[in-house]
């Protein structure tokens, strides 16, 4: 694996699918407005003379302090260009380039050739460049990308339309945010897996897709801290192909024991698995190394379930934003740091709010053991062009995010947000109910919540938003069934007029809020505590009301940091802790 130390962002952008053959194009790119949109009629990408006048840090975007330019004025049209020899070591391979998400339309070119249009901001972008960068051995990467900052029916999420961030919007994102890469691929190698553990039938099933043939035999290797399992070949006859194992009759473990197979917070056991694609061409065969994990969410009886136990989801809200890189972490430390203090303070998850996040910090999920809700941006209108969009970016998001055993939930919609009438609306609701059945079609083995917070069509939790600070209020409020799905969290209904409850688990997934002002920034929170101590009290009592209820099972408090003018976060922007981390852990534990 070619890594270059001295890149930003450096690591491998994609831990569960891992080639040797990796090298990184972070770092300095040749960079431009074009508030004019003139770079494609004067063709930018062939000869843009001086119009490349700044230079910028990929994968920031212009907008943070990490990029090096760090102007938030509006540029809705930015260009980069970096010249690259393409490396290969073997004479047959593929080159496949990888962008890891670009805000929000992307046109790429290779020298003169246009290789890819791709709408959509926050999920990948895979392209083969092997016949664009024949015959040469340095090439230009020109990458236009378009992200209208009053375009409402865009899946913007917390991104704001006005230059200064206010109540609970934040800094723009523009153009590239994720991190760019290429690799060397087999002539024919495998374009993507899907892994599905099936708990309770000890078995695993896998679905293989080939890429730049059909025609191929795949070794499968197994194995379990060190352990081999399980070695197989298949044969590919068609392109793809679908196997399934039942692992109990192939190893010797324990299977009685769950500690030693079997995943959670507590345990995060993960599974080795590579593949090697051999398609008998004379060239050196590809090969992938992931892994996946046994485990099982779902609700039986109106009881959430993690492996067939009643679980306790105990999580924070977690926006992903970062003082220097905003939607960007500055390192992958940071990305794992963040979820080494989430667990210090006793939650077992997070609810990425708005954010399709980075794949190593799944990855990181993954390892350290942390359950993750993912839920992609909203748009904030409703229209037919918004549908189109959020349904096709929410594809993408499966088809990326499938194999991490870490995200349990999907949250599609959150407060009605582009969806604004959806309590009397067919039309909205319908669509709501669209995302939940897509997803429950493309994916069964997670829980799908189709609106957090209210106006709920079909959702496999009731989820409420309530920021009340009273602990009477909260207890009052949550001791009684009845009480409960009748009340109007924040205003609105908890269901769509024709949904009602049907007994399904109840969560309270946005609370607390609570201000303090640990760095000096000014800001706001739901209330406020005015020292530590009157801060840890406000906690306990909004805490302990759902701790108590028996109607409630699990709950996500707002929220692990500060974002710029929000100071309602456990930690400051920059990741200091506001009270003993031992002491939130108490609390959250029902010490």
């Amino acid at each position: 694996m070619t890594i270059m130390n001295n890149l930003p962002r450096a690591e491998y952008p994609r831990p569960d699918f891992v080639r040797d053959s990796f090298y990184c194009l972070n770092g300095e790119w040749d960079f431009a407005y074009d508030d004019a949109n003139l770079g494609l009629s004067d063709k930018w990408y062939e000869n843009a003379g001086d119009a490349f006048d700044k230079k910028i840090i990929v994968p920031y975007t212009y907008l943070c302090e990490l990029s090096g330019i760090n102007n938030q004025d509006f540029h809705d049209i930015v260009w980069y260009k970096k010249e690259v020899s393409f490396t290969k070591k073997h004479e047959n391979s593929r080159l496949l380039l990888h962008f890891g998400a670009i805000d929000h339309v992307a046109d790429i070119w290779i020298d003169s050739d246009h290789v890819c249009h791709h709408e959509g901001g926050n999920t990948p972008i895979e392209i083969d460049v092997t016949d664009s960068v024949a015959g040469k051995e340095k090439h230009v990467i020109t990458v236009k990308a378009f992200d209208d900052s009053f375009d409402f029916e865009m899946t913007r999420g917390k991104q704001f339309w006005e230059k200064k961030s206010s109540g609970i919007f934040y800094t723009r994102t523009v153009g590239i945010w994720q991190s760019v890469w290429y690799e060397e691929v087999a002539p024919v190698y495998l374009k993507s897996v899907r892994i599905t553990p099936d708990l309770d039938e000890r078995m695993i099933e896998i679905d293989m897709e080939m890429g730049g043939g059909k025609e191929a035999i795949v070794s499968l290797d197994i194995s379990l801290k060190g352990k081999e399992l399980l070695s197989d070949q298949i044969k590919v006859l068609n392109g793809r192909a679908k196997v399934k194992y039942w692992l109990d009759s192939a190893i010797t473990l324990d299977w009685h024991h769950q500690e030693s197979w079997i995943w959670s917070p507590e345990n995060p056991v993960l599974f080795d698995i590579t593949y090697t694609v051999d398609s008998q061409r004379n060239s050196e065969p590809d090969k992938v190394c992931g892994y996946f994990a046994f485990r099982k969410i779902n609700v039986v009886n109106g009881r959430i379930l993690l492996n067939n136990r009643p679980y306790c989801m105990k999580m924070l809200l977690d926006q992903g934003y970062f003082r220097k890189g905003l939607l960007t972490a500055p390192s992958d430390d940071d990305l794992r740091k963040d979820i080494e203090n989430t667990k210090a303070m006793g939650f077992n998850g997070v609810r990425k709010h708005q954010k399709v996040e980075d794949p190593r910090f799944l990855y990181w999920a993954d390892k350290l053991g942390l359950l993750v809700w993912g839920e992609g941006p909203s748009s904030y209108e409703y229209s037919q062009t918004a549908v189109e969009r959020h349904t096709r970016e929410w594809l993408e998001v499966l088809r990326r995010d499938y194999n991490h055993p870490c995200i349990v939930a999907w949250v599609p919609l959150n407060e009605s947000w582009g969806v604004h009438e959806i309590l009397d609306r067919e039309d909205e609701q319908a669509h709501s109910l669209g995302l939940y059945y897509l997803i429950k079609s493309i994916d069964r083995t997670r829980l799908v919540i189709s609106n957090d917070g209210w106006t709920h069509t079909k959702s496999d939790i009731i989820t409420i938003h309530d920021y009340s600070g009273s602990r009477k209020e909260l207890t009052d409020r949550y001791a009684d069934l009845d009480n409960i799905v009748k009340e109007f969290p924040g205003g609105h209904a908890l269901f769509a007029r024709g949904y009602e409850y049907h007994g399904e688990p109840i969560m309270v997934t946005e609370f607390g809020g609570i201000s303090f002002c640990k760095d000096g920034t000014e800001g706001w929170g739901y209330t406020a505590a005015e020292n530590e101590e009157d801060y840890l009290e406000r906690f306990r009592n909004v805490v302990e009301p759902l701790l108590e209820s028996e109607h409630i099972q699990g709950f996500v408090y707002t929220q692990l940091t500060d974002v710029e003018q929000e100071i309602n976060g456990l930690m400051t922007y920059d990741r200091e802790f506001k009270a003993d981390p031992g002491k939130i852990r108490e609390i959250v534990q029902g010490k």
